[in-house]
């Protein structure tokens, strides 16, 4: 262990660290992450999404409001997120609350998709039964008939959330499973963190 991440004074500064060299190692979406969310039942649910924005507020993600993740944080506006790059032998776990984030951020990150990304934003029923495939193709191929060029409208339904946390535990594989592992918590978002060694 060369530093001790105790004394960091802003975890998410030092998580951009570990995300940046993350994407200079890993073969495919360093900004992977884990997404848990808890049913109406009270029956964890997780997948994996693409953070999308990171500051001193927490971490963004964008998806359609009406899928599985979306009916389950308006539900329960709290999740769980968790980075873990095999390349570093590192991961990064994230517990919070989850906000809506602005219409603009949803607005400028829309814009900067893919055109048929977006297309199929608007085309997909996300988490609704689909009997078959070439249905979603064909609502993609119409919808590229109505908007031929680059000014295609975001759905209401699709925009960003934010995951503000209260709490972030960095992990770095040890020898022998004599792993690192420091938490960091705060009581409110406005708090100072603190920092406390875990045993591993």
């Amino acid at each position: 262990m060369q530093t001790d991440w105790t004394k960091a004074a802003d975890p998410m500064a030092l998580f951009r660290a570990w995300l940046a060299e993350a994407g200079q190692s890993e073969p495919n979406d360093p900004e992977a992450m884990t997404l848990a969310t808890v049913d109406a039942d009270g029956l964890p649910d997780a997948r994996m999404v693409l953070c999308k924005g990171i500051d001193e507020r927490g971490i963004a993600f964008y998806t359609n409001d009406q899928s599985a993740k979306g009916r389950e944080l308006a539900a329960a506006p709290r999740a769980a997120a968790l980075f873990h790059w095999k390349s570093l032998r590192r991961q990064v776990r994230f517990r919070g609350a989850v906000t809506p984030v602005s219409a603009a951020e949803s607005d400028s990150y829309f814009a900067s998709r893919a055109r048929v990304s977006r297309l199929g934003a608007i085309a997909s029923r996300q988490s609704r039964p689909l009997a078959e495939r070439a249905t979603l193709e064909a609502a993609v191929a119409d919808l590229e008939k109505r908007y031929p060029g680059e000014d295609i409208p975001r759905p209401a339904h699709w925009h960003g959330f934010r995951l503000t946390p209260s709490e972030i535990e960095f992990w770095a594989d040890g020898a022998f499973r004599l792993h690192d592992r420091v938490l960091f918590s705060r009581p409110a978002p406005d708090a100072p963190w603190i920092g406390q060694r875990l045993y591993p």
